[in-house]
């Protein structure tokens, strides 16, 4: 059974259910250590004050804050201890608001929430409330000695929590002066084009259909050198030149090429089934084979008695 991470409630109005914190995400990263490479011995970090070769025992390190490059402020365990919040078990809805008018920028790490023992009937409650209603719950609650931001969904059956970031933590677009002073109208028929190549290449979103072909290959590098197989690195190719000279000769490439590989896929699907229905189909009978097998026997007989 999957274990819990967290627990507390949550609570709205008079409502209150307990529930239990499970995490949504399984990390896959592979981790990789240091070692040296002629007797694979492990690298070991260690704290050294700066500019000098001297460790520093781990009682003697403190917390601090950088006012300018060299000077600090700092802070002692107990100063910081008297500040953190308060820690409740409590997950404390302040608004219910619609999803779609949440930027998914705000949104950080997943968890599921379940029923604790006794709160099956509660649980199922404001699930199915919450999944009729069409809103996310907005919340605040502490978790490992820090105050999150969080909304709350369900699916009529299970609810999820996902961290948020405050609005403080998201840097206006506006900011970055990332865009260009003057303002760029695509042509008309160009951005035709490019809706045009977006809905040839829009499809349902299945989840398992995208995978991290990094970790994979990276695992598969590490299993042939684990067996002692001989690795010999690819030799990177150049960037090849696009062929297209301008905007819409790329745009009416890109759709053609959309357009091949599906009509490819068409085809070999067509190519499947119509093999398939040859197999299946029964030899068929000419109509004048069909005529003479329909006579009846008595018939014929008949007409060898009068011969």
């Amino acid at each position: 059974m999957a274990r819990a991470i967290w627990s507390g409630s949550i609570s709205f109005g008079l409502l209150n259910v307990p529930v239990r914190m499970y995490s949504a995400v399984a990390r896959r990263n592979i981790a990789l250590r240091e070692i040296r490479e002629s007797d694979s011995a492990r690298i070991k970090l260690r704290r050294f004050a700066d500019g000098t070769d001297e460790e520093v025992p781990r009682e003697e390190i403190i917390k601090a804050y950088e006012l300018t490059p060299g000077q600090y402020v700092p802070l002692t365990k107990e100063e910081i201890g008297a500040l953190a919040p308060e820690k409740t078990r409590a997950i404390e809805v302040q608004d219910f608001v619609d999803l779609d008018e949440i930027d998914p920028i705000y949104f950080d790490s997943p968890y599921y929430l379940g029923p604790a023992d006794g709160a099956e009937k509660a649980y199922a409650l404001l699930a199915k409330a919450m999944a009729a209603s069409g809103k996310v719950a907005i919340c605040h609650f502490v978790l490992r000695n820090k105050e999150n931001l969080a909304a709350i969904r369900s699916d009529g059956k299970v609810l999820t929590l996902t961290t948020m970031r405050f609005a403080d933590e998201v840097v206006p677009a506006s900011e970055l002066d990332i865009l260009p002073d003057k303002e760029t109208k695509p042509a008309k028929r160009e951005q035709e084009m490019a809706e045009q190549l977006i809905d040839s290449l829009s499809t349902d979103f299945e989840p398992a259909a995208y995978k991290d072909e990094y970790r994979e290959q990276l695992l598969a590098l590490i299993e042939r050198k684990a067996e002692g197989k001989e690795i010999v690195a690819p030799q990177a190719e150049a960037p090849k030149a696009t062929k297209a000279p301008d905007l819409m000769a790329a745009l009416e490439e890109s759709i053609a090429a959309v357009a091949g590989r599906k009509g490819g896929a068409k085809a070999k699907g067509k190519a499947k089934s119509s093999a398939t229905s040859r197999k299946k189909a029964p030899t068929k009978v000419p109509a004048k084979a069909k005529a003479k097998a329909k006579k009846s026997p008595a018939k014929s007989r008949a007409k060898a008695k009068s011969k």
